[in-house]
């Protein structure tokens, strides 16, 4: 499908508090739904092709480690007598990226978009993702922005030994269709991040907007935004 017929639509999928596995599935599902309509339009007549469906799924997840495919485990600082001390579990997951952790008062957002809808590109994917949280933060009065080499979004990544980051992001795409996406430390625990190397990356802290604002900040504000954010910046509508 060219971008001129591309179809700039989404639907928006709120899954409150889930498990990661079940997120996971359920992100497989809408994954495999697009992929079966893409196959089936590879050789039906332009007339009678599909149009492909997005999807965007905010939750938060109960305390989970997640690694990345080409992660390390070293990264991870913790056995499983002391995951079962803290009430986390872990996952080998399919994205991309090293470590990181998820848990309550944590934003994660998990766009499922057929990028032939808007452009293929996976470098300008990325960077928009972190365009819309960077665009939501500055909306609270949080200045935030990129560090080169890293992805996700960082505060004060001009002065390196300051750079924390708020916001990690890990992807996976097949045929253009993405999978998995991002995690914005709202209210988290961020003693969390004390049992691994977050990202991979040792030398740089992690932040949260709470810690940042020095108070707790409304989930429910925060999501509003960033889904208002995310449709300007990928020029999307809602379904």
């Amino acid at each position: 499908m060219s971008v001129a017929a591309a179809v700039r639509k989404a639907r928006f999928i709120n899954l409150g508090l889930t498990e990661y596995r079940q997120a996971w599935d359920f992100q497989n599902r809408l994954m495999d739904e697009i992929l079966t309509i893409k196959a089936a339009n590879r050789s039906a007549p332009p007339d009678a092709q599909q149009p492909t469906p997005n999807f965007l799924i905010f939750c938060e997840h109960p305390h989970v480690y997640t690694l990345g495919r080409n992660g390390s485990l070293n990264n991870l600082l913790i056995n499983e007598a002391g995951l079962k001390h803290i009430q986390a579990s872990f996952v080998h997951t399919s994205r991309g990226g090293d470590i990181t952790y998820h848990g309550p008062g944590q934003l994660v957002g998990y766009p499922i978009f057929d990028l032939e809808n808007f452009f293929t590109d996976i470098h300008r994917y990325m960077r928009s993702l972190e365009e819309a949280v960077i665009r939501t933060l500055k909306t609270f009065g949080i200045t935030a922005g990129r560090l080169a080499g890293l992805t996700g979004v960082w505060i004060d990544p001009h002065h390196p030994q300051l750079a924390r980051k708020i916001c990690a992001m890990g992807v996976k795409t097949s045929r253009w269709v993405t999978q998995h996406g991002f995690a914005l430390n709202v209210n988290t625990d961020l003693s969390y991040f004390d049992y691994i190397v977050p990202c991979g990356i040792s030398d740089k802290a992690v932040t949260s907007m709470q810690k940042e604002l020095g108070k707790a900040v409304s989930m429910d504000y925060v999501a509003k935004e960033m889904k208002e954010q995310m449709a300007e910046v990928f020029e999307l509508t809602w379904i």
